[in-house]
């Protein structure tokens, strides 16, 4: 269990008077990452996810990340929900280190995903993006930008039966070209070995993100290079020089290949379990 800092019981008792936690049942320790210590605030109100930061964390790199996530959870998008402190912050201190507390969402996260879970990936992923966005291009011809998520991985959306229950860590949240996370997106959830999307996978993800939120032409005329960067960048984080121009070129083949099949407007009924 990655715990790297233990909460004495004047800890505990600190955070929950920060906070107005009452009937404090039990806190239990959580293995989440290698840079913050989580733990499990049980009350019997509700139970909440208590997270010390040990290093690299500010309070206005997390006051940002609590007004992204208090704006998707009002408007529906399942993320938690930010608890302040009774003095309006995003953050406190206990033990040394800067503390933030949100509400548990339920779920799990998922290594082998099936269609049906990809396209509602799309969909919340089209949500947030939607939402997040303060106004549209003017321009046909530019790639419309805004906020983004920042970091959609498999450990950072929860899924209950086929639907996205949760999705966290909205820390990396930045601005950026929309189509650029999309792009991440279909690279690590469909992208294989050698650099090809599953096609099943890949279109169900972009239906259910068009199921949302429409691209435009220059986003999908721009889809298959930004496939293949971030093809590049994941590939090449694992060291696999050798054959990566290989593996670029074959994920911006298949990018291609699926924009121009058409099918991408694809109804989530005919979507295969």
């Amino acid at each position: 269990m990655a715990v790297f800092t233990e909460l004495s019981d004047g800890d505990r008792d600190a955070i929950a008077s920060a906070y107005g936690i009452t009937s404090l049942l039990s806190v239990i320790g959580i293995a989440d990452g290698d840079r913050e210590t989580t733990y499990l605030f049980r009350s019997k109100e509700n139970d909440l996810i208590v997270t010390l930061f040990e290093n690299g964390a500010e309070p206005s790199d997390l006051e940002r990340a609590f007004e992204t996530m208090e704006r998707l959870h009002k408007n529906g998008v399942p993320c938690p929900k930010p608890i302040r402190s009774l003095d309006g912050n995003a953050t406190s201190r206990a033990a040394g280190k800067l503390v933030a507390i949100v509400s548990f969402v339920p779920g799990s996260s998922t290594f082998d995903p099936v269609t049906r879970k990809c396209h509602s990936l799309g969909q919340t992923m089209a949500r947030i993006h939607s939402i997040l966005q303060p106004h549209p291009n003017r321009s046909s011809y530019e790639l419309p930008t805004g906020p983004v998520h920042g970091a959609l991985v498999h450990q950072n959306v929860f899924f209950l039966d086929d639907k996205v229950s949760g999705i966290i860590n909205f820390r990396l949240r930045h601005d950026d070209a929309l189509i650029s996370e999309v792009a991440d997106v279909l690279v690590d959830w469909t992208g294989g070995s050698n650099g090809g999307l599953d096609n099943d996978n890949a279109q169900a993800l972009l239906a259910g993100y068009q199921s949302v939120r429409s691209l435009s032409d220059a986003e999908r005329d721009a889809l298959p290079a930004f496939v293949m960067a971030a093809t590049a960048r994941c590939y090449g984080r694992k060291g696999d020089h050798r054959h990566l121009p290989d593996i670029a070129v074959n994920a911006y083949r298949s990018a291609s290949g699926i924009m121009q099949s058409g099918l991408v407007g694809l109804d989530p009924h005919e979507i295969p379990a």
